[in-house]
């Protein structure tokens, strides 16, 4: 339970937190860049079974490869796209620790 905790608050509060601290006037449109961020989840439907805990994310499904990292980076160039490429490169971030994590007994 605490893993899924640490995860999912990775995910969603921690950003939440950093954007409202940092970026009071826009934090809420930056927020959002960070929820599509989620949709790269959708590359878990092509695994079966869908959802394993067990099973590290990165390098297994194909939009959480460090291919498609190299991707999200080039998004970070550009101001137009900047925020989404953060919210890509967060988490994929978020998935890797989940990764380390596979090994705690929390």
């Amino acid at each position: 339970m605490l893993r899924f905790s640490i995860h999912y608050g990775l995910h969603f509060v921690i950003p939440l937190l950093l954007l409202v601290l940092l970026y009071r006037s826009q934090w809420k449109q930056l927020y959002i860049f960070f929820l599509l961020a989620m949709v790269i989840d959708l590359d878990h439907l092509l695994a079966n079974p869908i959802f394993d805990p067990n099973r590290c994310s990165i390098n297994f499904h194909p939009l959480h490869t460090y291919y498609a990292a190299i991707g999200y980076l080039t998004l970070v160039l550009p101001q137009k796209t900047r925020w989404l490429g953060i919210g890509l490169l967060w988490h994929l971030l978020t998935d890797q620790i989940d990764c380390w994590m596979q090994g705690w007994s929390l």
